[in-house]
């Protein structure tokens, strides 16, 4: 751990001035946000009859949905991805180089890291099912460790429009969320007023390129007078509590079981007031946030979490199961803890701190995979027919992985080979290379 914090702190001395530190550490922040909001949720419990029933807190505690405001930061995550992808595009567009060559780097910094995790599941897919244990326990297992991976694929999609949604910017400025606004107003009538099946999956574009889009306006400044993110911010939570509180969408921004609406799967508007309502706060909260990474230890702090935040995302909820698959096989210590009651809530911090321990490791081997690996390109842009279809199998398979699982319940393996293998043919379409590169550019 010494060593990984020195080589932060090598790194971090490197950032130029320029650099928005903030940017970082909301990348860093709202990923730990997202892993603490799933440890906590996540609620199994061994009831009388000696089984493990699979608890959900917003479930069991109704009034832990409020929660979700805060726990709920993917438009976080994709505010600051839209801030790094406008500044970098821009720079693209400014020294000429082709599209082809900056989508193949973002596309291998964020799909590198899943490929050892894919794999270590699918083996255990395999494994388990040769071994008898029961493949409804392996689908469970397997189904919420990769939970993780559905964000991915829509980032992946999101970040392949920018050369289209940054020319939108440019000519029509804050029209363009507007415009996006509009459509995923549109979207949710036709989904709760007018039943039109399967149109709701066009907001998982709408909405998150809306937020992206609000990152443009960030790069180019429209948010240096304070009034700007703060109206953002009023106008955003009063969206919100008129579409939750008055409204008929629910007060959690993530999935409720037995719930018969969802906020994020696919997002609704009132993510999308979410979304308006967090980038009016953070981008308020620059200047000082700016100020606090200007010393040393904040900063290194930042460098070394972002320099392995992909692999803490894809890996959190395996040290999750690993955890209680021990804790089961202990005879379920720990297990018959009412959820939700003071007993339950004084033993997070021990649980926590159970899957801390098992992530570490877990995390200080495979976060190399965020640097890149893989055959070695000959230099020359990848062609557009290979990009795009790279693309599109890499977020197939991605999308599959968290829909229907890895896991299969027929077949000799128990393991659906074809979703294992479209992420890797897609890379191996897009052709990366074994770029080595810095979380600080």
């Amino acid at each position: 751990m010494i060593r990984m914090w020195n080589k932060a702190r090598e790194m971090a001395e490197l950032a130029p001035p320029t650099r928005n530190r903030w940017v970082d550490f909301l990348r860093a922040m709202s990923i730990m946000a997202v892993v603490v909001g799933h440890w906590l949720v996540a609620a199994p419990y061994v009831d009388g009859s000696g089984a493990v029933q699979g608890g959900h807190l917003l479930g069991i505690l109704p009034w832990t949905q409020w929660l979700t405001w805060g726990f709920q930061v993917m438009p976080i995550f994709f505010l600051v991805g839209g801030f790094s992808n406008g500044v970098t595009w821009a720079a693209q567009l400014r020294d000429g180089k082709p599209f082809s060559d900056w989508f193949a780097s973002r596309l291998q910094r964020l799909i590198n890291p899943v490929f050892p995790v894919l794999l270590a599941w699918a083996l255990f897919a395999f494994f388990g099912t040769q071994l008898g244990v029961s493949r409804e326990i392996v689908k469970m297992a397997t189904f919420l460790a990769l939970i993780p991976v559905w964000f991915l694929a829509v980032y992946l999609l999101v970040t392949a429009l920018v050369p289209w949604t940054w020319r939108i910017w440019k000519a029509a400025g804050l029209w363009s969320v507007a415009w996006l606004v509009a459509c995923a107003v549109l979207v949710d009538m036709l989904t709760f007023f007018y039943r039109v099946p399967y149109v709701n999956f066009a907001n998982f574009l709408f909405v998150w390129v809306g937020v992206h889009q609000l990152a443009y306006a960030w790069v180019e400044g429209r948010f240096e007078r304070l009034w700007r993110p703060l109206a953002l911010f009023v106008g955003g939570i009063a969206a919100l509590i008129a579409l939750t509180v008055y409204g008929p969408y629910p007060i959690a921004m993530i999935g409720v079981p037995g719930a018969e609406i969802t906020n994020s799967m696919p997002p609704t508007i009132a993510l999308l007031a979410l979304g308006v309502t967090q980038a009016g706060l953070v981008i308020a909260l620059e200047g000082p946030g700016r100020r606090m990474l200007e010393n040393a230890r904040a900063w290194t702090a930042t460098v070394l979490l972002n320099g392995m935040i992909m692999s803490v995302y894809l890996w959190h909820l395996t040290a999750f199961v690993l955890v209680m698959v021990a804790a089961w096989l202990l005879g379920g210590v720990g297990l018959q803890v009412e959820p939700g009651s003071l007993e339950w809530w004084l033993a997070r911090p021990v649980w926590f701190a159970l899957y801390i321990a098992v992530l570490l490791p877990i995390v200080g081997v495979f976060h190399r995979w965020e640097r890149g690996f893989g055959p070695a390109r000959d230099g020359r842009p990848v062609p557009p027919w290979r990009l795009l279809l790279g693309l599109l199998l890499i977020c197939l398979g991605l999308a599959m992985t968290a829909a229907i699982s890895i896991a299969s319940q027929e077949g000799v393996t128990g393991v659906r080979i074809w979703v294992v293998a479209l992420p890797f043919v897609g890379a191996a379409l897009v052709g990366f290379g074994p770029v080595y590169r810095s979380s600080l550019r």
